[in-house]
């Protein structure tokens, strides 16, 4: 599996140019050792970074961070990992925690394939948030989209039994195409009692992605997946 997403090139960003404020290059300076997780190719040791055993939620490219510090924020007896590799982005979301001086979230800065091959154990996430990735609408690009069924499978290896993947996109062709690619995965069921897309659930909050689009008109397609006992 690791070699065919190697194969494929497939990765969860598209490198963006950006300048970061005077704040958030004070984030990187001195919240870093605090918000920041320094990752190799070995397994982290996720209790020992939190210090405590909690239930863990990953979200794969958390953008400036702001859904990430509220999912935090309200649920306290969580413990919650971004990965991100826009660093102005991620320095804001360190910013905020500190605002708020939440205990319970950590950044990662590097494309989340890496981290989910190397740096995730299998079996030690309760739930993967990915929200509103790149759709990469032109035909010739879909390649390009990080929702294949090696990622998915790669995903639903690191679910405990009973955790979950919850997806969300405002572009429909790319729902659909997530619907297909994740019901195709053996380890994972889906949540919807038909099969389909899930309403909305409560606990996700509203990101800039999905504001956009609903200013564009767009619809917003959620889906969620459970992990089977093995």
């Amino acid at each position: 599996m690791n070699d065919a997403l190697h194969r494929r090139g497939i990765r969860s960003f598209v490198v963006r140019a950006g300048r970061m404020t005077a704040a958030q290059e004070r984030a990187w300076t001195e919240l870093w050792p605090r918000y920041g997780v320094e990752t190799g190719d070995t397994p982290l040791d996720l209790p020992a970074i939190f210090g405590r055993h909690a239930p863990l939620t990953l979200e794969i490219g958390f953008g400036n961070g702001e859904s990430l510090v509220s999912l935090a924020a309200t649920h306290p007896e969580r413990d919650f990992l971004g990965l991100e590799v826009h660093r102005p982005g991620v320095g804001h979301l360190m910013l905020r925690a500190e605002e708020l001086g939440l205990t319970n979230v950590r950044a990662v800065c590097r494309d989340a394939v890496e981290v989910l091959q190397q740096c995730i154990a299998p079996r030690s996430l309760d739930e993967v948030l990915l929200y509103f990735p790149d759709p990469w609408p032109k035909k010739r690009h879909h390649k390009r989209r990080i929702v294949q069924p090696e990622f998915v499978a790669l995903v639903a290896s690191r679910l405990r039994d009973g955790g979950t993947f919850r997806m969300a996109t405002d572009w429909q062709p790319y729902s659909e195409h997530m619907l297909e690619v994740a019901s195709g995965c053996a380890q994972l069921h889906n949540a919807s009692r038909d099969g389909g897309f899930v309403p909305r659930p409560e606990s996700r909050p509203v990101t800039r992605f999905e504001r956009r689009g609903q200013r564009l008109g767009h619809g917003v397609w959620d889906l969620a997946f459970t992990r089977l006992p093995t």
